[in-house]
């Protein structure tokens, strides 16, 4: 799969499970009509908001009096937007837009908000940037606002440009066009969360350089996009080299390429054949068991039933003879998800200090 098959697949992942991304890449290259191009396959209706022949006001709105009080009235674009339930917002030429621009568009990206219209849930946001070196009378983006969004690089090469030109150029299909699972979401995060157990020092890391602050850094909020982008992997059936390019975008190349190393390196066992094998061998490390049973909790969650509920506790139990922290934590994920009509499994009495250190038992 060549450079830009991959950031196209990376794209077409982020906006089916509706993941905020930009584009990085230089004039004429055809970011633009690639991302209309994706919104029309997926059925979206698209709107292409250009920030530097925008103004502050655009984005938050103007102010009008309204049964009496004030009123700050989105553009029609947004309009446009909220009536049909679903679609993608298209900002581009973002290095172009004035500070005060982009920290106007800054609310709509975290809070989805134009003026006092809020966006719908449907709402895809999809932005384009060219480098600050390539465009006029550039700026670099603003470290809030770089770290709410994925960041992918946009190239082309001349085999893909000659093939498009000769055939069309194509849009990447989809196994699956709608957002991940919660069970695919849970054991992202629980997956995630095990790795910064590991390496605490990689949940906040500031960049000190303008340039490097408006990429992909590592924060608890990137932390979350990327693991949101694993779900989407996982539920899209995406090539490794598209699950790179999501989460390096999301949290920066370093600290992406150990979560990467890390979760290729686990071997975990499955959650249905340990629950079915109350003797399958446990992992020895202590992040493996976090993400093990990060995992199993997930598989729960998902399943929603008594039987297995209550199952999964003898596993618990296991763990917590040798790692009674590590337990505690899938105690208290479990508990907050009991089924209607689940007993307490004769296990809990072995369990009895973990819970009491969970909070579970006074």
């Amino acid at each position: 799969m060549g450079a830009q098959s991959v950031t196209q697949q990376a794209v077409a992942v982020a906006v089916a499970a509706n993941l905020p991304v930009i584009l990085w890449g230089a004039p004429g290259t055809g970011k633009t009509s690639a991302v209309v191009a994706l919104g029309e396959s997926l059925g979206l209706p698209v709107e292409v908001v250009v920030g530097s022949i925008r103004e502050p006001s655009d984005f938050s709105g103007l102010p009008v009096l309204r049964d009496g009080g004030t009123w700050f009235a989105p553009p029609r674009w947004a309009e446009r937007l909220a009536r049909s339930g679903t679609g993608m917002l298209f900002l581009d030429e973002l290095t172009t837009a004035p500070p005060a621009v982009q920290a106007a568009m800054l609310r709509v990206v975290l809070e989805r908000t134009v003026g006092d219209l809020v966006l719908p849930p449907g709402i895809r946001i999809v932005a384009a940037a060219n480098p600050p070196e390539q465009a006029a009378d550039g700026w670099d983006l603003s470290a809030p606002l770089a770290n709410r969004l994925i960041h992918l690089d946009w190239q082309v090469s001349a085999a893909d440009i000659a093939e498009g030109l000769a055939s069309g150029f194509t849009v990447p299909e989809l196994a699956h066009g709608e957002a991940p699972t919660l069970a695919e979401l849970t054991t992202s995060r629980a997956m995630v969360g095990a790795f910064l157990r590991v390496r605490p020092e990689l949940v906040l890391a500031v960049p000190d350089s303008p340039d490097r602050a408006g990429r992909g850094w590592p924060s608890p909020r990137s932390w979350e996009l990327a693991a949101r982008a694993l779900g989407a992997c996982t539920h899209s059936g995406a090539d490794e080299a598209v699950v790179a390019e999501l989460v390096l975008g999301a949290v920066g190349e370093a600290a992406g390429f150990e979560l990467l190393s890390w979760v290729r390196n686990l071997d975990l066992p499955d959650p249905v054949q340990l629950l079915n094998d109350p003797h399958a061998r446990l992992p020895d490390r202590v992040d493996r068991l976090h993400a093990l049973l990060g995992a199993l909790v997930a598989h729960v969650v998902a399943e929603s039933g008594a039987p297995v509920w209550e199952q999964s506790w003898t596993v618990v139990a296991r763990v917590a003879r040798s790692s009674p922290d590590v337990a505690a934590s899938a105690a208290r994920a479990l508990a907050r998800h009991r089924p209607a009509g689940a007993k307490l499994p004769s296990t809990m009495l072995e369990l009895a200090p973990v819970l009491r250190a969970a909070g579970l038992l006074t």
